[in-house]
């Protein structure tokens, strides 16, 4: 089995979960899949075992894979335990961050600005530039956090809210000031001022949850996608 074959896929894969490009609940059909991807049944299968270890895909006995599906229980209970585990991080990062933390925040703050937010082609949804880059800014922000247990936890849990951004932005239809709100976080842990920081990144999450919120309920109720 190729491990350049099983890494492409799953680097596609995880773009088209994490984009909404594959929608919840969606079946997985490991040979087509192959013939989409124009590589084995092997590294198919293996890299949707690894897109099910981050709970992104689920394996169901007899039935195969399928998209891990989404709900507003399950969103509010990932913002709640998501809250709490990036303000631990922030508050860590900020007690022992260095000059060469501060210059990565201002760097990724940098480049997420200057990436385009929507696709080039036209497509609905966030850009793959932006998401990386998204992703870098909030990874940087808690990256001097001196518990590696927390921080693994905060990936995977900004990996799972990101499932949820497209919603995000079919309810904010450009009117929210993103930009604004990731600026002042960053000024807030660049001055070391925690309480501040704290207050910026929990309102940046509930804002976001919020407005995943109204989408699900402006959803049909023959959408099973987002149900």
């Amino acid at each position: 089995m190729s491990t350049s074959a099983t890494h492409t896929i799953y680097e596609r894969l995880r773009s088209d979960l994490l984009t909404g490009r594959r929608r919840p609940d969606e079946r997985l059909k490991i040979n087509e899949l192959g013939l989409a991807f124009q590589v084995s049944i092997g590294a198919v299968r293996e890299a949707l075992s690894r897109l099910t270890s981050e709970g992104l895909v689920i394996a169901e006995p007899q039935r195969g894979f399928r998209v891990a599906p989404v709900s507003l229980a399950d969103l509010r209970d990932l913002t709640m335990v998501r809250t709490e585990i990036e303000v631990r991080c922030l508050r860590r990062a900020i007690a022992c961050g260095d000059a060469a933390w501060e210059a990565a925040i201002i760097a990724s703050h940098h480049r997420l600005v200057r990436t385009e937010l929507h696709p080039k082609d036209g497509r609905p949804g966030f850009s793959d530039g932006w998401l990386a880059a998204h992703a870098d800014f909030h990874r940087m922000l808690t990256s001097a956090c001196d518990s590696p247990w927390s921080l693994k936890l905060r990936e995977m849990l900004f990996t799972q809210s990101e499932r949820y951004r497209d919603l995000a932005l079919i309810a904010d239809k450009g009117e929210r000031d993103v930009q604004r709100e990731h600026r002042e976080l960053m000024e807030a842990v660049l001055a070391r001022d925690v309480d501040l920081a704290i207050t910026r990144i929990t309102a940046h999450l509930a804002l976001t949850t919020k407005s995943i919120e109204t989408a699900f309920h402006r959803q049909p109720a023959n959408d099973s996608g987002h149900r």
